[in-house]
């Protein structure tokens, strides 16, 4: 009898194997280090099945090797890039990137059911409600009250992420301005440390997540330096209206490590207790990232 072909890997192995691979380019794992299913089991929070199946697929494009009764080590060459590891479907990862994507181009509706995922997605049930929950723990989509879920606010089209950045330029800079601005040392010194933690890490170690709350986060701390309740009103507004664009545009455009350093300028200039040229480098960053948006 002909032995069965083997079975197709499911999108959690798939997603499980590529961030593996990322951590092996990004050597986490050194050449010849061994990789334990209970070790990984535990440090990508899966049960060991997927990661049996993670492995294989690594080993299969000769990242890892495998020798009986010893297990998985890495592979003794390095790799520039990791490998391209496909599925049956796309991978929650995928999935969330594309949702993202098709709604900040305005190609998904406002309300949506699960139902009309399925119908436009080929993906799995459960890829599909893991992704949904990850969406709504990132509060980019919410449930509705009766059936379905929705997206959360945001800006519609170019034209109102055009007027929302000139919109910061006024109310930002002025905020920095403002004759009631008091600076928060301890704050703005904790802010600078959480700035050069992220700047420190590799790209492949940041999610788009991470990224928008620590930018939302100094935004509106200034804000909030500025004693103007109104202004602090309007920059977390804004905040919550950019979330989902600000997501799509991470994966398309990666300028953290610019934003970050930018961020940084701001910080020394208010440590200097230059609001003036704070409030200048608060215009030139918004400017700069209406220009890459």
């Amino acid at each position: 009898m002909p032995n069965a072909a083997p079975a197709r890997p499911t999108p959690l192995q798939v997603d499980l194997a590529r961030h593996i691979a990322e951590d092996i380019v990004a050597r986490r794992y050194a050449p010849g280090d061994h990789l334990s299913e209970e070790t990984l089991a535990a440090s990508y929070e899966v049960s060991r099945t997927p990661v049996r199946g993670a492995l294989r697929l690594l080993a299969a494009q000769g990242l890892i090797t495998h020798r009986p009764n010893s297990g998985y080590t890495v592979a003794a060459h390095a790799v520039a890039a990791p490998p391209a590891i496909e599925g049956a479907g796309p991978t929650q990862d995928e999935l969330y990137r594309r949702l993202i994507d098709d709604r900040a181009a305005r190609e998904l509706p406002e309300t949506f059911t699960e139902r009309d995922l399925q119908q436009r997605y080929p993906a799995p049930r459960s890829v599909l409600a893991k992704t949904l929950l990850q969406l709504s723990a990132d509060g980019l989509i919410e449930k509705r009250k009766g059936h379905g879920w929705q997206f959360a606010p945001s800006l519609e089209n170019r034209d109102a992420l055009n007027e929302s950045y000139r919109f910061r330029m006024t109310i930002e800079c002025a905020g920095l301005l403002e004759p009631t601005f008091r600076l928060d040392r301890e704050a703005l010194a904790r802010m600078r440390a959480a700035h050069e933690a992220l700047a420190a890490r590799s790209d492949a170690d940041i999610s788009a997540t991470e990224f928008f709350n620590l930018n939302a986060s100094f935004h509106e701390m200034l804000a909030r330096f500025s004693g103007n309740r109104y202004i602090l009103q309007a920059v977390q507004q804004q905040n919550q209206l950019r979330r989902l664009e600000e997501h799509a545009a991470f994966y398309r455009d990666a300028r953290f490590v610019n934003s970050s350093s930018e961020h940084l300028q701001i910080i020394d200039a208010l440590e200097a207790g230059d609001q003036e040229w704070a409030s200048q480098l608060m215009r030139r960053h918004l400017k700069t990232s209406l220009q890459v948006s």
